[in-house]
Formats: C-alpha cells, sequence, structure tokens
C-alpha cells in the first residue's frame, strides 16, 4: 500500500511560513528550508525584544530626566529622592517628556521639589 501524505496540509503550512518571510532578503524568502531557520530565529527575536523594549525605553527617559536636572543644578538620583519624599507620583516617562518638550515646567518642578 502505497504511503500516504496530507500534501494540502504540507502545501498550506510551507505558505503560511514563507509569507512570513516577506521581505527577507535572498534564499531567506523563497527557499522553504533556509526560510524556516530564519523565521524561527526571528520570531525568537520578536518574543525576547517585546521586553527588551521596555528596559531600553526606561534607560532613555533615564538619561533624558539627568541631562534635564544637571541643566537645573542637581542630579538624578538627588531629584528622584526628594520626589519620593514629598510624594509626588509622576512616572518617568512623563517626566522625560516634560524635560524634553516643556524644559521650563521641569525647571519648576525641580525648584518646587529641591526646596
Amino acid at each position: 500500500m502505497p504511503r500516504s501524505v496530507n500534501k494540502v496540509a504540507s502545501r498550506e503550512k510551507r505558505k503560511k511560513f514563507l509569507k512570513l518571510a516577506k521581505g527577507f532578503w535572498g534564499r531567506r524568502k523563497n527557499v522553504w528550508t533556509i526560510a524556516k531557520h530564519h523565521i524561527e530565529k526571528a520570531l525568537q527575536y520578536q518574543y525576547r525584544d517585546r521586553r527588551l523594549k521596555k528596559r531600553h525605553f526606561r534607560r532613555l527617559w533615564i538619561v533624558r530626566i539627568n541631562a534635564a536636572c544637571r541643566l537645573n543644578g542637581t542630579t538624578y538620583s538627588k531629584f528622584i529622592g526628594a520626589m519620593k519624599k514629598k510624594n509626588i507620583e509622576i512616572n518617568r516617562k512623563i517626566l522625560a517628556d516634560f524635560a524634553m518638550n516643556k524644559p521650563e515646567y521641569f525647571a519648576k518642578l525641580v525648584q518646587y521639589v529641591m526646596n
């Protein structure tokens, strides 16, 4: 008896994977075995980097807040410590936005917190 293979399901699986490979360069986009490997790796990076993205943004916000604090005569750690003592709960994303786009508001906030 001949071996039975599900040609329809196999083709659909390959089509789905090759659709994910759209935009890849060279044989990565159209050769099944190569595309499969690179798609699996890309999905691993995608999963990992959804978590790393949060860390990178927090680091960026801290750098921006620190730069703005130093322009106003203090440091990031002293500023955040003073904010905690005064029970002011503004997250770093908003503080970084003030530091970049509204430096006069940020300067007033630093004066209020540090005095």
